[in-house]
């Protein structure tokens, strides 16, 4: 069975390269490990989060299979993240541009859409994502 960095069973979901400053944007970074320690979840179950696309991660420059720090904490994945996503994605952006569209500052919020949402203000959130549609 493979690591995380390698081709492995594991990449039934591909994994996105990032780049180094979008990697700069997001800031800290947990590996799968790590976010199953914090989530208090097996490995698997990480995977399977990822899988079903309520979590998202990508490959950093170092080729570290990593997910931003901003995304869990005690509590579980951040509420709305999964929905989050769910718009950006279906409204064309990949991996990597979801990740700079959810670390980049928005005076209208304000601050970053990753800390609108964990600060439980993904209506806010999810209104922008969709007008990005438009």
């Amino acid at each position: 069975m493979g690591g995380f960095d390698g081709a492995s069973a594991w990449e039934a979901a591909p994994v996105t390269q990032i780049d180094p400053p979008t990697d700069a944007l997001v800031g800290q970074w947990l590996s799968l490990p790590d976010v199953a320690d914090v989530l208090d979840l097996p490995v698997s179950r990480v995977k399977q989060l990822l899988r079903d696309r309520k979590l998202l991660a990508v490959r950093r420059p170092d080729g570290v299979v990593a997910i931003p720090a901003a995304f869990v904490d005690r509590g579980g994945v951040i509420h709305g993240l999964a929905g989050t996503l769910t718009l950006l994605f279906d409204c064309g952006f990949s991996d990597v541009e979801a990740l700079s569209w959810l670390f980049t500052a928005d005076d209208t919020l304000p601050g970053t859409p990753v800390q609108a949402l964990a600060a439980n203000r993904r209506t806010e959130v999810n209104r922008r994502a969709q007008a990005l549609a438009f």
